[in-house]
């Protein structure tokens, strides 16, 4: 089984690249980020020619999740409240979750939010995020084993993880604070599937826009898969594919693969 998981920031623009990804890559699983449309006006037909199905979960401009299965998926359900019924209806109101079952392996796809600044009601909002985030996790792996936690999660866990040193105070996406919740949210159970056969810093998922970053290689490892210690000690690969950061116009993030 091959996942990946790729931001591509808005699906209708980057039509064209992630179908011809697909079809030279044709995983299993393909998890999507910020996809930026209304589920009504997701472009299926051309995933569905290639024989996969689809899961979204999307909104007009902003955010948006999707996974794209070879295989139909059980158990679907969008955003915490699926899992925590009990959670106010604010944290589904940006889509940013979808999960589903293939071959007994639970796939969580995320979006966490950027958090835009230190101090401003957006990273707060990301660290509450965060924390529901970890609850929704916790009661999924007191019943499911077999888990992968994939997605764009904004969030550089260590300082290999990007091209320079930054302040864990005050930047965004490595904040300590970020870091915390995030390693808070693994010790229930979760490993990084790229460092289990990539140890060496410099190896990047996200570059900016501007400044030459890509050619550059100043960039930041911030979409990840997350297996549970099941998937962790059968995964045999965990690669980036740099490759469709080299188009024109292409998305800022690139694809991330995991094999088992």
């Amino acid at each position: 089984m091959k996942i990946a998981t790729w931001n591509v920031n808005s699906i209708r623009t980057r039509l064209e690249q992630v179908i011809d990804w697909l079809t030279t890559n044709p995983v299993d699983v393909l998890c999507l980020q910020e996809t930026k449309v209304v589920d009504a006006e997701f472009p299926r037909s051309p995933f569905e020619q290639l024989g996969y199905n689809l899961y979204v979960s999307g909104q007009k401009s902003y955010n948006g999740v999707a996974i794209i299965s070879r295989q139909p998926l059980v158990d679907v359900s969008r955003g915490f409240r699926a899992i925590l019924p009990d959670l106010h209806h604010e944290w589904d109101e940006q889509k940013r979750v979808i999960t589903g079952v293939i071959d007994g392996v639970r796939i969580v796809n995320l979006y966490v939010p950027n958090g835009a600044a230190v101090g401003t009601e957006k990273y707060e909002y990301k660290l509450r995020w965060l924390t529901a985030l970890h609850e929704y996790l916790r009661l999924l792996v007191l019943s499911e084993p077999a888990i992968c936690v994939c997605g764009d999660f904004n969030i550089a866990l260590e300082d290999k993880d990007i091209h320079e040193q930054v302040s864990t105070e005050n930047h965004i996406m490595a904040t300590e604070a970020e870091r915390q919740a995030l390693r808070d949210i693994l010790k229930l159970g979760f490993a990084d599937a790229f460092r289990k056969f990539t140890t060496e810093g410099g190896n990047y998922s996200w570059w900016d826009y501007r400044a030459a970053a890509f050619r550059r290689n100043l960039g930041w490892r911030i979409d990840h898969h997350y297996l549970t210690p099941i998937l962790y000690e059968r995964a045999t690969s965990c690669i980036i594919d740099v490759a469709p950061r080299k188009l024109a116009q292409p998305s800022d993030h690139t694809p991330v693969i995991v094999e088992f």
